[in-house]
């Protein structure tokens, strides 16, 4: 029996300043003829022949012939690579809509364009970062997971932003077991991989050589990786950072368990900087993201790559298609 169609994802519009508009226009020129559908939740004076929605019912059927917005109008207009606090408040309320179309059912998933956080910041945003205010949006219970995925490699971060003495000052066997769990749930959920195999990565070089480099390898990495094959959970490690990601290495696991923000984003990015995609496991929704971030120094110059932006639509479409099929078996 073949599975409906998904509703069209809603895409915010990150920080006007940078390069939203652009890759979401150019990601529509790629995709407009083979989907997935999306609207993007932006100022409709900035897209000219575009198409203006009121909802996402009107979406789809757009979708070929013109780029569907649905008009979140900004305070002054943006100005490319000179970020403006007075649009930040626009910003917010694209991805709190896009969230709550989300969460209505309304689309099948929300893909983040790259938001300017100081710019927030300056506008009195409290939060670290998108993740951190999507759980919030969201209303769950579970620590959101922050996953980094492309064609060669899955990352998980266990902390994310947060300087890194207190990175490693929070790190405990509990937080690590947490993080991993949710990433294995989520991969199973959200990729359809039965039994995930978890890399954990090492906090010290060479995993501490058996404590001879530091003994938080043995005190809280490896207490964290018995706990989850206790949980069931194929779990490997700790490993030397400086190994476990080489080509040989990388196909041996489904995703690393890194312990902080560098150690995860440093490799995913440089084996694949433009096809990188931010997914936020752990939601009610479905979030992804490009992995980069606004590019204000090219804002506006048209010479920005799309293909990341493009990869986060084509991903969240894939993730909201699977979970369709598994609720309609439960």
């Amino acid at each position: 029996m073949t599975e409906p169609p998904i509703p069209p994802l809603a895409l915010t519009m990150g920080e006007p300043a940078g390069i939203g508009a652009e890759i979401a226009r150019a990601a529509w020129q790629a995709l407009r003829a083979t989907g997935p559908a999306f609207l993007l939740v932006d100022d409709i004076r900035r897209h000219p022949g575009a198409a203006q929605v009121s909802g996402p019912e009107e979406a789809a059927a757009a979708f070929p012939h013109a780029l569907p917005v649905l008009h979140q109008p900004l305070a002054e207009p943006a100005v490319p690579g000179r970020i403006n606090p007075a649009n930040a408040a626009a910003t917010i309320a694209s991805i709190d809509t896009a969230v709550a179309l989300a969460k209505a059912g309304r689309v099948g998933g929300v893909v983040t364009n790259p938001i300017q956080k100081s710019a927030l910041y300056a506008a009195g945003f409290k939060h670290p970062g998108h993740t951190e205010y999507l759980h919030e949006l969201a209303g769950v219970a579970a620590q959101p997971v922050m996953l980094l995925a492309s064609e060669q490699l899955r990352v998980v971060p266990v902390t994310i932003h947060e300087p890194l003495k207190l990175a490693i000052a929070r790190l405990t066997p509990e937080l690590i077991v947490e993080i991993a769990s949710l990433t294995a749930a989520g991969l199973r959920q959200d990729f359809g991989i039965a039994a995930p195999r978890l890399a954990v990565a090492g906090l010290n070089p060479h995993a501490g050589e058996g404590g001879s480099l530091g003994r938080e390898d043995i005190e809280i990495v490896a207490p964290a990786i018995a706990q989850l094959r206790a949980m069931g959970i194929d779990a490997r490690g700790p490993m030397p950072p400086d190994t476990m990601f080489t080509a040989g290495a990388r196909p041996g696991y489904d995703v690393a368990i890194c312990l902080y923000h560098d150690q995860a984003l440093i490799p995913i990015k440089t084996l694949d900087m433009n096809g990188g995609v931010n997914v936020t496991l752990g939601l009610s929704i479905v979030r992804t993201s490009p992995d980069h971030g606004t590019a204000l120094d090219i804002a506006g110059t048209g010479t920005a790559d799309p293909a990341s932006l493009i990869a986060a639509i084509r991903l969240a479409a894939h993730i909201a298609t699977h979970r369709g099929a598994r609720s309609g078996e439960n």
